[in-house]
């Protein structure tokens, strides 16, 4: 390999996926990386790197003449694009290559093509691959609805609504673009068909520079939220049921496209197919997949390997390697689904997921872990909120979700809300397991079952007195006077101890209990015995045994500070994680809301506002736009009434908490009067 040093165009898990393949063949590497990330385990990962001063995509990741400069001042002689950012940009591929450096992808040309996906589509209905209409905005009928705003240079979610009525387009259209240009540097957008309940299948393609064109497997990607992938699976269970035919059909319309075009490198045509096999094209990505894992799960290969022999000129063998098994994806996001999928920040306290060795289909299976952080890294508001992606392989597809979803309940992830119970509900319920999984599978099932926490009534109770004991015998610990007696100890009875806390939905759950010569007495749970208490040190979790109900139960403890000062304890056990705070003795004034006061939901930039001062609103009409993790989030008005208060402008950044507008809510008797006066 000519090769000699590859700098990695982009940051987190994909960077850190890269370097790993360019360690194992012997090649440097290169990082670079914003303000924000200068702690990135990406950065610490890298033989050297290069800093972007500024944490905004616009002033840093998307710079492409201060990524070209860095590659030169370390010395790389190559360039790998990742995923996102500049990785289809056809200017920064051009511009690499004129540097005299290698460029890990396709053509620029190539890029250009399949980049609008306007004239992406126009090439491939060229070449018999069946379409969708494209849809000018201006010229959507009644009839056309429901419809799908897309960005044109453009994926992974960003610049999509769907519109379902011709009242909404406009400002639909408005959004999307804005929320494009944020993130690629394009506002163009134009509209498609929607489907509801298709499924979105796509096909792994390698081609390299002496006219061989790998289609390497299938995977289905159907499981969406907000038109971002969350699961992501190898062999597609909808090509598994109907059958040799349908692959086939798939594989050619993507070899025939790649052939089209000249391709060259990694890429992933794009397909929704209806349940009974209907095929019609949406996109080309010509990079990188986010979920490439699953396909080197199943195939033996190293996609980023395949990438850097192409780019440097070899040739592939004549067919790819057959698939055998199963592999599933998940995408464990700093999120809360239960709250319109908001993005958290903050300190990501504990990281840590338990990994066997991988093993693709010449063996068993096994856990696979790409992660883009690790215990102790801050998530900031600038970027994807990915915390990694977790998977699984397996000679079936019931037992790749059986150990994925067995690792995401192990694991200790402390510090942050994440969609980790959503990920674990997914992979136990009847309809995914039956590879039912169409685009409309998340709103069919509905959030309430499916990001309900794992860990029970019962198992919450247990684990906020494990947190409670836990507390109270390291309290004894550190007191030296105590520190000799046994847990509790007293001389005469005492009254009960009485602890509060709070769980990560809200919900104030109190604890009482006593120590009586040792022993637990808690009257809500008097079939409990407490067996022992070993105290971690350092970072390491307490240890609580209880025997319940004549069962042995093992929990976890993590205590740790919480922002305000209050204590805040991550219980892990086989019953489901468990998050808590203890709830503070006294209502600190400073942190009362006022009543219709508008909180600010995470950090973020205000893009647009929805209404001035003095205006009457209505409940859930938006006041403002924030973007944060390269998203818009609307903050809506909490009831009906009068915009009396907005502390912000279009610009200006905000914290989390930060008191952004305030509504008086109007009285429904003065309304009521008010409506009839006019009438008069």
């Amino acid at each position: 390999m000519a090769m000699t040093s590859v700098l990695v165009a982009n940051r987190g898990e994909i960077a850190c996926r890269v370097f790993h393949t360019c360690r194992r063949l012997g090649v440097a590497t290169v990082a670079v990386f914003s303000d924000a990330d200068a702690a990135s385990p990406h950065v610490a990962e890298a033989d050297s790197a290069v800093r972007l001063p500024g944490n905004a995509p616009a002033d840093t990741y998307l710079r492409g003449d201060l990524i070209i400069d860095a590659a030169k001042r370390a010395g790389a002689d190559a360039v790998h694009p990742g995923y996102g950012f500049l990785s289809e940009n056809a200017d920064f591929a051009r511009a690499v290559r004129e540097a005299g450096l290698t460029w890990i992808g396709p053509s620029p040309e190539s890029i250009e093509l399949m980049g609008s996906k306007i004239a992406a589509k126009e090439r491939m209905a060229a070449v018999g691959v069946p379409i969708f209409t494209n849809l000018d905005p201006a010229s959507v009928a009644e009839a056309d609805f429901p419809v799908l705003v897309k960005a044109s240079a453009g994926g992974g979610g960003r610049g999509m609504r769907v519109v379902r009525d011709v009242g909404e387009l406009a400002a639909a259209v408005d959004s999307a673009a804005a929320e494009a240009l944020s993130a690629f540097g394009s506002g163009a957008v134009f509209c498609e068909p929607y489907l509801q309940n298709a499924h979105h299948i796509e096909v792994q393609l390698m081609a390299d520079r002496h006219g061989t064109v790998w289609a390497v497997g299938e995977r289905e990607c159907s499981l969406q939220r907000r038109h971002q992938k969350v699961v992501e699976e190898a062999p597609a269970p909808l090509v598994e049921r109907i059958g040799p035919a349908l692959r086939e059909r798939l594989f050619e319309a993507a070899r025939s496209g790649a052939k089209a075009i000249g391709y060259e490198g990694a890429g992933t045509f794009e397909f929704l197919v209806s349940e009974n096999g209907d095929v019609r094209f949406l996109e080309m990505n010509t990079r990188l997949q986010v979920e490439h894992p699953v396909t080197e799960a199943t195939t033996g290969l190293d996609l980023v390997e395949l990438q850097l022999r192409v780019a440097d000129g070899e040739a592939l063998g004549p067919e790819p390697p057959k698939t055998r098994g199963h592999a599933i994806e998940v995408r464990l996001y700093a999120e809360d689904p239960a709250n319109d999928y908001r993005p958290q920040t903050g300190v990501l306290r504990r990281f840590e997921l338990e990994g066997a060795q991988f093993q693709g289909p010449s063996g068993r299976g096994g856990l696979r872990v790409d992660a883009g952080f690790a215990s102790g890294s801050h998530v900031s508001p600038y970027y994807d909120a990915m915390l990694a992606k977790v998977i699984a392989y397996a000679p079936t597809r019931g037992e790749a979700a059986r150990i994925l979803r067995g690792a995401l309940l192990r694991a200790k992830v402390h510090g942050l809300v994440t969609n980790r119970e959503l990920l674990a509900n997914i992979l136990a319920e009847p309809e995914f397991l039956e590879g039912k999984t169409d685009t409309g599978y998340l709103d069919r099932i509905g959030l309430d079952t499916l990001a309900a926490p794992v860990a029970d009534a019962q198992a919450i109770a247990l684990s906020a007195l494990a947190a409670a004991v836990a507390d109270a015998k390291a309290n004894q610990v550190a007191n030296p006077v105590l520190a000799a007696l046994p847990t509790g100890w007293r001389n005469l009875p005492s009254q009960l101890v009485q602890k509060a806390f709070i769980t990560a939905d809200g919900q104030e759950i109190a604890v009482r209990y006593r120590f009586e010569r040792g022993r637990l007495l808690a009257p809500e749970h008097p079939d409990v015995a407490l067996l022992d208490v070993r105290l971690g040190s350092g970072a390491a979790a307490h240890e609580v045994l209880f025997e319940a109900g004549g069962v042995l139960r093992r929990f976890a403890v993590s205590c740790a500070a919480a922002d305000g000062g209050h204590d805040v304890f991550d219980v892990d056990s086989p019953l489901g994680p468990v998050a808590l705070r203890r709830k503070p003795a006294f209502t600190d004034p400073a942190d009362q809301i006022v009543a219709g006061s508008l909180i600010a939901p995470m950090p973020g930039s205000v893009i647009k506002l929805g209404a001035q001062v003095g205006e009457r609103v209505r409940a859930g009409q938006p006041i403002l736009w924030l973007e944060a993790m390269k998203m818009q989030h609307a903050v809506n008005s909490p009831a009906d009434g009068t915009l009396v208060e907005l502390d912000v402008a279009v610009g200006d950044q905000v914290n989390q908490g930060a008191m952004l507008a305030r509504v008086e809510e109007t009285n429904p008797a003065e309304e009521a009067g008010t409506q009839k006066r006019s009438t008069q």
